[in-house]
């Protein structure tokens, strides 16, 4: 009889130590996720500081552009004041005008050659470099803690106390789309 007590005293152990276990892991990888959420805000911010200059340097160059700069103008403002959800797609069509924005400098010789005009497009091109790590580590994290949602035996665990998945940060159909760049 007090060989099936210890038995029962060790099963229930063994399971109250792996429940403590995975619960820890559970909250350790939802908190990585948090701070890579952070990251992502972080360098989204940068990004937001560094669009006033870029706006000033190129406005005194490129009169034909100011709606370009207007729109830049008006997503920066998106990304700085916005929900989450919201700021991500800002930043997405941030960096899609930007993009043709540098494509238009092309025409702006004396803008190119402007030093403050090469070092805002090389900070921002750091930036964007940044994000899109910051996007890679969040994303590894949410893997990690919804494969553990979803594998067994954690997912009891999880079932047990209602934790949901993370989302994903993916690419949108307009990211996606080749852009066309004609010469």
């Amino acid at each position: 009889m007090a060989d099936a007590l210890y038995i029962i005293v060790g099963g229930v152990g063994v399971v109250l130590v792996w429940g403590i276990a995975t619960y820890n892991k559970f909250i350790s990888l939802r908190e990585r996720s948090k701070n890579a959420w952070s990251q992502i805000d972080v360098q989204l911010k940068r990004r937001a500081d560094l669009i006033p200059n870029l706006v000033n340097t190129v406005k005194g160059y490129a009169q034909h552009e100011k709606s370009t700069l207007e729109r830049i103008a008006q997503l920066r403002s998106k990304i700085v004041e916005g929900e989450p959800g919201e700021r991500m797609a800002a930043n997405n069509l941030l960096s899609r005008t930007l993009k043709s924005l540098f494509a238009v400098v092309e025409n702006y010789p004396e803008l190119k050659a402007n030093k403050n005009f090469l070092a805002l497009q090389e900070e921002l091109a750091s930036t964007e470099n940044r994000v899109a790590y910051a996007r890679q580590a969040y994303n590894d994290v949410t893997y990690l803690y919804n494969t553990m949602l979803k594998s067994f035996p954690s997912n009891v665990l999880g079932n047990l106390l209602n934790l949901d998945p993370l989302p994903y940060i993916e690419a949108n159909k307009k990211e996606k789309e080749v852009v066309n760049v004609e010469l």
